[in-house]
């Protein structure tokens, strides 16, 4: 007699409850920007892709991917059957597959011990495990150059003692070594 009491008490009140969580999700989902689900969408082995891919969400190559992969602030895993034939940029990427083309990690770059690059990377951190095969240059401070670049043509250049105009700061040379009689 408690038994069916206590079913029927606690399932009226538990299944109102859940209708209003369920719509109090989906007013929270409608109001809220979309974010990443934490899950990573995954190109499974048997997969070939020809063309762009693009999105808001990890991903995980397992198959073939020809032409470009652009996820800016998500995650790129290219598995160990992965075959990418694009460039790739996003926040991280790991290579345990193999990739022919660029790689711009805004974050990290890692190539595991199985993994295959021939092409250039760009990424503030970088790391090739032992084993790895790479083939290609390296760039670890791609925003360096453009800084190093403003920063000359911004310098100022000395007055002229003449009273003619400035002149331009030229580099200046080394003093060399040292002679003996000097």
């Amino acid at each position: 007699m408690f038994d069916k009491r206590k079913d029927s008490n606690q399932e009226g009140p538990k299944a109102h409850f859940d209708a209003g969580l369920n719509d109090l999700s989906a007013n929270r989902a409608a109001t809220q920007p979309q974010q990443a689900s934490g899950r990573a969408a995954v190109i499974g082995p048997r997969i070939r892709i020809n063309g762009d891919v693009s999105g808001d969400e990890n991903l995980i190559i397992e198959g073939q991917v020809d032409g470009s992969v652009k996820l800016g602030d998500y995650r790129v895993d290219v598995g160990a059957a992965g075959q990418v034939k694009a460039d790739i940029m996003a926040k991280i990427v790991k290579v345990d597959g193999t990739v022919q083309g660029d790689i711009v990690g805004s974050e990290m770059v890692t190539i595991s011990r199985t993994g295959n690059v021939r092409g250039n990377i760009k990424a503030p951190r970088m790391t090739l495990e032992d084993g790895a095969k790479f083939k290609g240059s390296i760039d670890m401070d791609p925003t360096e150059a453009p800084k190093a670049a403003a920063k000359k043509a911004s310098a100022p250049a000395k007055a002229a003692t003449n009273g003619q105009g400035p002149i331009p700061e030229k580099p200046k040379a080394d003093a060399g070594l040292a002679l003996k009689g000097e």
